[in-house]
Formats: structure tokens, sequence, C-alpha cells
């Protein structure tokens, strides 16, 4: 499978593209009146445009003009000629199922993306003999949850068919397509215990050569690499996506923290999230402050009291501070 590299491109009328980033370039400059010399031209917006390729293989593709997660899927599908709801999930840098660098909210400059697309479906039965499944669920922001972790010796564990990455689609025919994460972790909490219940279940396109496990050197354009700028485009889902300075070392360490708990507590991972909740818990002076705001924002998540005492704690504490 052939994938195209990043270096040395160039962009529409012969534009400059760097690192997958395209600068737009500013007019030419008049000639200066003899004597008078010409004024400077302001210095042009960089128009941002990143590199994509679907993750079973693909040509590259330029993708720009996007503000959220559901214009950036509807702007690949478009560049590929797909449908938008053919889009699982994206990863950045690595056409591999790759948990650790899921496309969420924020999508570093010189980041590469890759689109994995709907594979084979398949159903499986599940008798829940325990409370926990095992699961850890988390989606794309535009539809579709998926399986994030699941745990070692859990239920779901013993069951070889379900895999990391595989997107739910219904569980007992209801379809769930369009529920955030946490409802589908809801409604698996509340399943019944000994009473077996179907899940279906679409996995990512594979291509041949991803079947197999890949020898180091076969990695994909901009795979493993770490961007060298700060700058990150943030995707929100409420106003336009806006260029902003990376977290710091510890704000990121505080988050990790926070995931950790969403996980535990709910069943959920949610980087985007965890960063919500560690910016409210910088501002909160108390538990209870914290409490009211995440209602306030966020209530429809339900958190219970000790999950909001330790967020706050991860964050505020001696020893957990993040900033």
């Amino acid at each position: 499978m052939r994938r195209v590299g990043r270096r040395g491109r160039q962009g529409p009328e012969g534009s400059p593209m760097e690192n997958g980033v395209g600068q737009e370039l500013g007019p030419p400059k008049a000639a200066a009146a003899e004597g008078v010399p010409a004024p400077r031209s302001p210095r042009a917006r960089p128009r941002l445009v990143f590199h994509a390729q679907l993750a079973h293989g693909s040509p590259t593709g330029r993708i720009e003009g996007f503000t959220n997660v559901k214009e950036l899927y509807a702007k690949i599908a478009e560049v590929f000629s797909i449908s938008p709801t053919e889009i699982l999930f994206c990863t950045l840098n690595t056409h591999k199922v790759d948990m650790q660098k899921l496309l969420g909210g924020q999508i570093g400059l010189e980041d590469f993306i890759f689109a994995h697309v709907r594979g084979e479906t398949k159903e499986v039965e599940v008798t829940k003999t325990e409370d926990a499944l095992g699961l850890t669920i988390t989606d794309n922001g535009a539809g579709y949850a998926f399986i994030k972790r699941i745990k070692e010796g859990s239920i779901i564990n013993r069951i070889q068919t379900v895999c990391v990455g595989d997107s739910i689609e219904a569980i007992n025919d209801q379809t769930i397509v369009g529920c955030r994460h946490y409802e589908v972790a809801r409604m698996l909490r509340e399943l019944p215990r000994a009473q077996p219940f179907t899940l279906r279940l679409v996995q990512p396109k594979k291509a041949f050569d991803m079947i197999g496990q890949r020898p180091r050197s076969s990695k994909s354009p901009g795979e493993g690499r770490v961007a060298s700028g700060k700058e990150t485009l943030r995707l929100r889902a409420r106003g336009p996506a806006t260029l902003q300075e990376g977290p710091s070392p510890l704000e990121e360490e505080a988050a990790h923290r926070v995931d950790d708990l969403l996980e535990s507590y709910m069943g959920i991972r949610d980087s985007e999230l965890a960063s919500t909740m560690v910016a409210a818990a910088k501002e909160s002076p108390s538990v209870a402050q914290l409490a009211r705001d995440l209602d306030s924002v966020l209530g429809e998540f339900a958190f219970p009291q000790e999950f909001v005492a330790e967020v706050w704690a991860a964050v505020c504490q001696p020893g957990g501070a993040a900033a």
C-alpha cells in the first residue's frame, strides 16, 4: 500500500506547504514610488490546511474550512467521495487503531489525520454475570460510540470477536447511533444480570497489510511524530474553532488523572471532557462550588458527589495542582 509523504508539497497556486499546514501568500508588494518607501503589507493570516488519508489506504487529501468535528468528518467525506456516516473515528499520525492517538477536540498544526471507515458488521451475544462488562466507551463526536478499552479478565475480554475500535451500533436491536458515550455506558450498566443481550458491532475497515503485525520500518507518513509547535486548533461543539497554545505538562497530567477517574466511575474516557473539568476545578474554591459549576454545564452526566470530590482533589490539592 503506497502512502504519500508530506514533505515538499505545493498547495494551490504554488503556495508553499509545510508540515500539513498551508500558508496563504499575501498580495504582491507594489513597486515603491521614487524616494517613497512602499507601505508594508499586513502579514497574511495563515489558512489552516491539514492532510488526511483513509486508514486502510488511499491517496492524500487536503482538508480545510471546518470548525467542529462534524464539519471535519464532512470535509473528509467530501474529499474521498464517501458518506460522512462511513467514518467511525479518526487517529492522528498513525493509520493503526491506536486509542492513544484518537482525534478529540484538538488537532496540532502538524498533525496528519487518518480516517477509519466502516468495515464488517458482527453480532455477539453477551451474558452479564457481573455488574461491569469491562468496557470503556468513547465516541467520535459525530454520532458513533465505540470501544476504547477492554479490561483484561473481564466479561467482554473473554469474547474474542469483540475488539478495541469496534463501534457499537445497536443493543438488543435498539440502535444507539447518535447517542453519546456516557448514554451508551449507562445503558450497558443498567442491563440486568443473567439475561443474555446482543451487541451489534461495526469494526473499522482493514487493509491487507494491517491484518498482521507491521514491522517498525513500515511507518506511515508522520506516524509516531510529535508536533514540534505548541499551537493547536481547538474544535468546539458550540462556536468557531480557535487557535490556542497547547496545555502545559501539569495540565495534561491533571487531565489524564481526571480521565482515569471518568473511566473508573462511569466506564468512559473523554480527554476533552477531562480538560473541561480541570479548567472548572482550577476556578472552583471548593468541592461544593465545583459540583454546582459542573451541574450547570454538564448536568446530563449526573456525576456522583464522591467523583466530584476526587476530581477537585486531583486538580487542586497539594501535590495534584494543575498549575
